[in-house]
């Protein structure tokens, strides 16, 4: 195995873009920011949560309605 060629490996914090929660892990990167983590994720949770940022769902509603009434 080459010497000096594997990155180090250190705790990292990871901060969630959507809860605002901080908690360490053991990564090569000394910083993560995900959008969503185990805290807020509905897989874990059991809660559905939306995250509609360009107004998909709205439209997607919409075209629904309009197909049910055709």
């Amino acid at each position: 195995m080459k010497l000096k060629i594997h990155p180090k490996y250190q705790q990292a914090t990871v901060l969630c873009a959507s809860c605002k929660t901080t908690f360490e892990v053991g990564s090569t990167r000394s910083e993560l920011r995900v959008d969503v983590c185990n805290s807020c994720h509905p897989f874990f949770t059991g809660k559905q949560m939306i995250l509609d940022t360009a107004g998909q769902v709205e439209r997607f509603q919409r075209r629904l309605e309009r197909a049910e009434r055709a």
